[in-house]
């Protein structure tokens, strides 16, 4: 390349490439659809994640039964709970063994046998000790497996207050 056309390029003015019509259009209406989509979806996203996001509170104690009417006999006691899974809330009813422990004080076991999940039942075989009738595991006074199942079984959470028995979410057994 001589001299002189080197000097010609130089000083030439760039020149710019132009956007077509159907470019433009094309830009214009994917930039739109995006925007609109955008709109439309971020609410479910909020509204999936939001339940996520809220904090968890502590468990609440339930007003069961009166302090007086626990003995050293398990007995059963159904109780209501206010439950809140994500949008949805209801009031389902559980169920708890009460009874006072060799020390005096009460607790309170879950019936949910640790095996496959069936409901236990007090002193059935008149031995003393929780059966569970679906495939004969047994549990002692204070919930301690004895056969079958390969752990203890839960217990709630209980304070005692003003002559009356609370209980709250359920924990491992402490007891065994």
């Amino acid at each position: 390349m001589s001299n002189h056309e080197q000097h010609e390029t130089e000083h030439r003015p760039v020149q710019r490439k132009e956007m077509s019509r159907r470019q433009f259009l094309s830009y214009t209406l994917g930039g739109t659809t995006a925007f609109m989509m955008g709109g439309a979806v971020l609410p479910m996203v909020r509204f999936a994640v939001d339940p996520l996001l809220v904090k968890k509170g502590t468990g609440n104690l339930v007003k069961v039964v009166e302090e007086s009417k626990i003995t050293t006999e398990p007995q059963e006691f159904k109780f209501k709970i206010h439950q809140v899974d994500g949008w949805y809330e209801s009031e389902p009813e559980l169920v708890a063994w009460i009874s006072k422990g060799a020390d005096g004080k009460i607790f309170a076991l879950s019936p949910v046998c640790k095996h496959l999940g069936c409901t236990i039942f007090w002193n059935t075989n008149g031995k003393n000790e929780y059966d569970c009738p679906c495939h004969d595991a047994r549990y002692s006074f204070d919930g301690k497996n004895l056969a079958v199942a390969n752990s203890p079984l839960d217990e709630y959470e209980v304070k005692v207050d003003q002559g009356f028995v609370y209980l709250g979410p359920i924990m491992a057994n402490t007891r065994s």
